[in-house]
């Protein structure tokens, strides 16, 4: 089984000055250079993003990307389901950028993404991601992906549980995943300050490391009809 890095926010995305957590990503291969594959399907393939990974990371590994929107500027997508198959099965890594979780989830799902992936991971890839990319990997996820923050129980359910990345960095983040939970939409989560990630090695937490000294990452619980919000361990990647 593979791991999982969960990240809050922070990365090339957001942090292009600070590359902790990127750094600590590409450590965790087995293969060095790392075949990093980034999938910027939740930012509907954005060229500028596509060149941005590129610009962070493809002096540092063995970098591709998969895109899955149709359109005559990404032409990159394989061209049958074995072909799909096949390049997903090379990858050491899948980085997945931030953006709609909504869009993404359908997307994998319309092209079989969703189960290659969990394939991948399972013979020991490592899946990660920022944002949207914290949330795919969840049960459920807080996501504005729908205008106002709500949660999203559609997740691909690798890890169980609810996912909120930004929990820091936007108003409204704490607020709401607080109250999802309150209300019982769902009964425990995993909430990320920017610049925060937890590591799972298949489903089972095992650190949160973070590329700022005061990035938090917390477990949010319901117990006996109270919420309980738990700081955990952090290791900062800088010290």
């Amino acid at each position: 089984m593979g791991k999982i890095v969960a990240m809050g926010g922070g990365g090339f995305s957001s942090e292009p000055e600070n590359p902790l957590l990127d750094d600590f990503i590409l450590s965790l291969s087995r293969r060095q250079p790392a075949r990093v594959c980034f999938l910027p399907t939740a930012s509907s393939d954005s060229p500028q993003y596509i060149a941005r990974f590129y610009r962070a990371l493809a002096q540092r590994c063995l970098a591709a990307d998969l895109t899955l929107v149709d359109s005559a500027t990404l032409p990159r997508r394989p061209a049958s389901t074995e072909a799909l198959a096949a390049f997903v099965a090379e990858q050491d890594i899948f980085y997945v950028g931030g953006g709609s979780t909504l869009h993404l989830l359908a997307l994998w799902r319309a092209h079989g993404l969703d189960r290659l992936l969990r394939d991948a991971w399972q013979s020991g890839a490592i899946l990660c991601g920022v944002s949207a990319g914290m949330n795919c990997w969840f049960e459920a996820s807080n996501t504005d992906s729908f205008g106002p923050l709500a949660l999203l129980k559609d997740g691909l359910g690798l890890v169980p549980g609810a996912a909120c990345p930004h929990y820091d960095g936007e108003a409204q983040r704490r607020v709401t995943f607080r109250k999802s939970i309150t209300d019982g939409m769902i009964s425990a989560g995993f909430a990320a300050d920017d610049g925060a990630a937890f590591v799972f090695e298949g489903t089972t937490l095992v650190e949160c490391v973070s590329s700022r000294p005061q990035s938090h990452t917390y477990s949010v619980t319901l117990r006996e009809g109270e919420l309980v919000e738990e700081a955990l361990p952090v290791r900062y990647l800088g010290a």
